[in-house]
């Protein structure tokens, strides 16, 4: 029997401050675990805007075994950074294309959209991961049957 190979693409500020605004943190090494235990998920690439004094967290990310891809960020006037990985994670899923059974996109928004119609309909897309039971787009409600919710796995996904 052939292994299946499952790859994760994570919007890592989407799924962040999602469950930021739900009032807890992610615990992303068990989330790793999660996506390997509940989905065979080989690879796991997680899509982050680059600040330069968050090292140690990347470092981290990588030894929980993320990969990360980098997405230059902006300041905003507010002083806020600024980092949009949407063309990133959509160039990515489709270079990866060819190495995949099954994507499990990780995200609510719905720019994502045609990228997971496309997956949809070439069978190749193994599940969404909505951060939010509550708030996501509702683009995305079509692939309701496709979707699991990470607001349902507090108890277990909960950074303590």
């Amino acid at each position: 029997m052939i292994k299946k190979s499952n790859y994760a693409f994570i919007d890592s500020q989407n799924l962040n401050l999602s469950i930021q605004d739900q009032g807890w943190k992610l615990d992303f090494k068990r989330f790793r675990t999660y996506l390997s235990d509940k989905f065979d998920v080989d690879k796991a690439y997680l899509f982050i805007g680059y600040i330069a004094t968050n090292q140690s967290l990347y470092t981290t990310l990588q030894s929980y075994g993320y990969i990360i891809i980098f997405k230059p960020t902006l300041t905003l006037p507010s002083g806020k950074p600024k980092g949009n990985i949407d063309a990133e994670l959509v160039l990515h899923t489709m270079i990866e294309y060819p190495n995949f059974d099954k994507a499990i996109i990780a995200t609510g928004d719905g720019d994502f959209y045609c990228l997971i119609e496309h997956l949809k309909k070439q069978a190749k897309l193994g599940k969404i991961i909505i951060p939010n039971k509550l708030k996501f787009s509702s683009l995305l409600r079509k692939f309701a049957p496709d979707m699991t919710y990470v607001s349902d796995l507090r108890t277990k996904l909960e950074y303590k």
